[in-house]
């Protein structure tokens, strides 16, 4: 076995762009997600190590300098980190020119021979797709010829593409993440705003039935089918979790869409209740209020809800396959049931105006979620969005960074009736309508009186806020 090291480079300053960040970006507030696609083959490959530099703040220098203890290093990548994160590799190889680097991601899986050509002579292979058993074959230093899912330069300096390796569907095959936190990391440098500190995320399941044409994971990564773990298999995780973490105060489930398969959901709530664990995760806001009550009854804390746009035809036009009024129904569900949600909602989609933004802004406002995010139309390689808007000519394809030199989230598509600058400009508007409003700004103070913790981490939060506001002002 090779000595392997996995790697989530060091990046811009609070930059979340690591192995389980849709959204590869410095976000309003300080906000890590776990590394959890670079935790999954860490976990298949024995004596390996896992570096995740931006939550732990490791430099470049360390960073070599454990690389150079290693034969093999597999980095994460994403489409806006991929220049930085190639210098990285490339100092990477100047230290220690016989170190064998990989990449993996939804950037290299999509564009794998462009990413071999801007990493040549510091890439010796990407993984494609779904990578976590190619990479254990690599690890094993098995012929790579024979390796499914990866392309690779020959001794002749011709690229090769091996075939795609088969779809995992045995989900109980793959080993417990939560054990390479455990050696690998502090889980206390992991931040989601609307979580409880310490907080622990892992997957129960990949794929998304849904067909959002922005999405990414589906598009590339996870497919369109939900392959899961079984209900014990992710309460015997959650149970040596327990063990292993006491300190923490919430899990939460990253599947795209955890309530694909309510049977199941409702079936790891009865499993977690067992437990007495406060757990959270990702929905869509179709799901009926008897699955809502029983989540709830067996520890739901909280959900994250992808509402998009308050527009009916902006949904249509996204394939979001859900009615405004279904959202509306639901949320009001949450609310009576007790359960918070956090709403995320995405301006510059295609058919976007600037009434639909003002028709999006009035949806948050009515329907109240909890907290709130605004994002930007991220056309990702990949992705049925980013083929769209070349097609129509929204993106300038030589002119199509998702982030600015600060990590900051730009908008990269314009329209004939909208320009990118006016879209930029309505995500500061949204927050300030949504959130400067005397009954959310009475739940705030409320929270804080009550809980001495959250009113640090609320006042913090509020810092980085506006310094976030202030970052925006200069990419503009």
């Amino acid at each position: 076995m090779m000595k392997t090291l996995f790697l989530q480079p060091p990046s811009f300053d609070g930059f979340d762009g690591g192995a389980g960040s849709r959204y590869q970006a410095r976000r309003e507030i300080k906000s890590f997600w776990y590394p959890t696609w670079l935790a999954q083959p860490a976990a298949l490959v024995e004596g390996s190590r896992l570096i995740d530099s931006p939550p732990a703040k490791t430099s470049l220098e360390t960073v070599t300098r454990a690389a150079s203890e290693h034969d093999l290093v597999v980095m994460h990548t994403s489409t806006p980190s991929f220049a930085s994160d190639l210098k990285v590799a490339r100092a990477l190889k100047e230290a220690k020119p016989s170190l064998k680097i990989g990449m993996v991601g939804a950037k290299v899986a999509v564009q794998p021979r462009e990413s071999m050509e801007a990493g040549a002579g510091a890439i010796d292979f990407v993984a494609r797709n779904e990578f976590d058993f190619t990479i254990r074959e690599v690890a094993e230093d098995r012929p790579w010829a024979g390796i499914d899912g990866i392309t690779w330069r020959d001794p002749n300096g011709a690229l090769v593409h091996n075939r795609e390796r088969a779809t995992l569907e045995d989900m109980d095959s793959l080993p417990f993440v939560t054990e390479i936190y455990k050696r690998d990391l502090r889980i206390e440098d992991y931040f989601i705003g609307y979580l409880l500190h310490p907080y622990i995320s892992f997957y129960t399941g990949r794929g998304c039935k849904s067909h959002c044409t922005f999405c990414l994971w589906p598009q590339t990564v996870g497919g369109h089918r939900y392959r899961v773990r079984s209900p014990a298999n992710v309460a015997e995780e959650i149970r040596r979790c327990m063990t292993m973490f006491p300190q923490v105060r919430e899990y939460f489930f990253d599947d795209d869409t955890f309530t694909d398969d309510l049977p199941r959901a409702e079936a790891i709530a009865r499993e977690l209740g067992r437990l007495g664990v406060t757990w959270s995760c990702n929905a869509k806001a179709n799901v009926p209020r008897d699955t809502l009550k029983i989540l709830k009854d067996n520890g739901l804390r909280l959900l994250l809800v992808g509402y998009e746009s308050g527009n009916q035809q902006i949904l249509h036009n996204i394939k979001k396959g859900m009615r405004v009024e279904v959202a509306r129904r639901f949320t009001k569900d949450c609310h009576e049931l007790g359960i918070k949600i956090h709403g995320t909602f995405i301006l510059g989609l295609p058919g976007e105006t600037q009434e639909t933004i003002r028709e999006t802004i009035d949806f948050a406002k009515d329907i109240n979620p909890h907290t709130i995010q605004v994002s930007l139309a991220a056309p990702y390689p990949g992705t049925f969005l980013y083929k769209q808007a070349l097609e129509n000519g929204w993106l300038d394809v030589n002119n199509a960074e998702l982030i600015d030199d600060h990590g900051v989230q730009i908008a990269p598509l314009t329209y004939p009736h909208l320009a990118h600058t006016e879209i930029f400009d309505n995500v500061e508007t949204f927050y300030k309508k949504f959130y400067f409003r005397a009954p959310k700004i009475a739940s705030i103070v409320g929270e804080m009186v009550t809980s001495r913790q959250m009113m640090v981490r609320r006042l913090r939060e509020g810092v980085e806020f506006f310094q976030f506001l202030r970052d925006r002002h200069k990419a503009a």
